[in-house]
């Protein structure tokens, strides 16, 4: 089965991303912060499922978006990574990017924004 993975430390968040993106048919698997993502990517995998892209917040306990960017790439080189955040300031967007984030939408999305930007990235 193939993924798409909300990492968020907000619940709120990770449902309305669930909720707007219900619309690809693809199931959403939801994580707290990095570190809760990178178990859950090895769970999927050892079940024969895969992500096929990941939604990430920057600022979060435990392991932070940009922490969870650069350990998912040292196994993953390719699987689009979207930065969803309240960050804007273009340092951030420049650390996103070194970091290997695909693309950028800054808090509050709007839900087609977020959808148009997804259906591209899963192509």
């Amino acid at each position: 089965m193939k993924y798409i993975m909300a990492i968020d430390d907000s619940a709120t968040i990770r449902t309305s991303i669930a909720f707007v993106l219900k619309e690809t048919g693809l199931p959403i698997e939801q994580a707290e912060n990095g570190s809760d993502a990178l178990k859950k990517i090895q769970d999927i995998r050892q079940s024969g499922g895969d992500v096929l892209l990941y939604i990430t917040d920057v600022n979060m306990p435990v392991m932070d978006g940009l922490s969870f960017v650069k350990e998912l790439r040292k196994s993953d080189k390719f699987t689009p990574v979207l930065m969803l955040t309240t960050e804007s300031e273009n340092s951030m967007i420049k650390a996103g990017k070194e970091a290997g984030a695909s693309g950028w939408i800054t808090k509050p999305f709007k839900a087609d924004q977020l959808l148009n930007t997804v259906k591209k990235l899963i192509r």
